[in-house]
């Protein structure tokens, strides 16, 4: 990892509160910025969202796939976090936080939005920074990619219906046609051409010039990351100074769901036997979102100053520094979870040996 990379807390940090302090001082700038779109979709937002995933989605090989049956069970338990736990659990967490326990204290008109922007950003399995969090805990590196490929592949046909589904049921009137269009314009429209550059470098330079590509893009992907962080906080600026509680409040449900299923695919991962170097990964992928796609996908269902954008925000100014928090604790266990894991990896040859 490079020193920008290992430092990279700093730089949104430092980016958050640059977008706040000059979406301040110069909103005007802002507002043309967010007026810049087409069918509800930001077009500076959308460059920069691209320029963010494509780098990460041309270094998934989507032929890894069938290294699944290879870590079985830390697949089945991520995909069960990712897919049948983690929408409902942030759906039922912004119910009861949002919808009815901080109630009182939350503008009245956006209250579905915020559960709106709470159950758009949980039903998205990260899939840019993972191959950081994976790296920070020495995690199997084709564990993580076949588990990437594989959330992608399912988030192209399962995104839209779960959102629907959890939308609908907040009361929130679905444009299905913008939830669509964002499907394809920040999910299958990436994946396409990832995997076409993919192809095209290694039929021409191999894995040598794939490597020299890929140590090209990432810096152009962290910057257009820190570069969406300047825009997304500019747009919110105003909100976050003028709302602080309303960023508070937001912030509990977020930080319940990441513990709540990073722990929970953790426990799993170790009552099934699984390594520990599939079980970090396994864990933070479990908790972590895409929000990339969050984010873009809030603003052009419901625009920029919704509320369901804001919540998506939150989601943003909380992930890096929870994430790491999850990294260190999946580090500070790894003898815990190993005794574990190795007894119920032993059992079933121990039972073999009585018979």
């Amino acid at each position: 990892m490079s020193t920008f990379e290992r430092y990279l807390t700093l730089w949104v940090a430092l980016c958050i509160v640059a977008g706040i302090v000059l979406g301040h001082a110069f909103p005007g700038v802002f507002h043309i910025i967010g007026a810049a779109e087409v069918a509800k979709v930001n077009l500076p937002m959308a460059v920069l969202i691209w320029l963010m995933i494509v780098p990460m989605l041309v270094k998934i090989d989507f032929s890894a796939l069938h290294q699944v049956r290879e870590h079985w069970r830390g697949i089945g338990v991520t995909l069960f976090i990712n897919w049948a736990v983690k929408p409902f659990s942030m759906a039922a967490l912004g119910w009861f936080f949002i919808g009815y326990l901080f109630k009182p204290y939350l503008p009245a008109d956006q209250v579905d939005f915020y559960i709106a922007g709470l159950i758009i950003l949980a039903a998205a399995p990260c899939t840019a920074m993972v191959f950081v969090w994976s790296n920070l805990t020495k995690g199997e590196p084709h564990f993580t990619l076949s588990q990437v490929a594989l959330n992608d592949t399912i988030m192209v046909v399962a995104f839209a219906p779960i959102v629907g589904l959890l939308l609908g049921l907040s009361a929130i009137i679905v444009p299905w046609g913008t939830l669509v269009l964002s499907v394809g314009l920040y999910i299958v429209v990436p994946v396409i051409a990832a995997q076409l550059l993919r192809k095209r470098v290694l039929a021409t330079g191999g894995e040598a010039a794939l490597a020299r590509l890929l140590a090209r893009l990432q810096p152009l992907s962290l910057v257009a990351l820190l570069a969406t962080l300047v825009l997304l906080f500019g747009f919110q600026g105003e909100q976050i100074l003028a709302q602080p509680l309303v960023i508070a409040l937001l912030a509990v449900p977020i930080l319940i769901q990441v513990y709540f299923n990073a722990g929970l695919a953790y426990i799993l991962n170790r009552i099934a036997g699984e390594k520990h170097c599939v079980a970090g990964p396994s864990a933070l992928i479990g908790a972590s979102n895409f929000f990339e796609l969050a984010v873009a996908a809030a603003i052009s269902l419901f625009g920029f100053n919704s509320g369901a954008a804001l919540a998506t925000v939150v989601g943003v100014l909380v992930e890096v520094p929870v994430m790491l928090s999850v990294v260190k604790i999946v580090n500070a266990s790894q003898g815990w979870y190993e005794r574990g894991a190795s007894e119920t990896r032993s059992a079933p040859n121990e039972t073999t040996a009585r018979s």
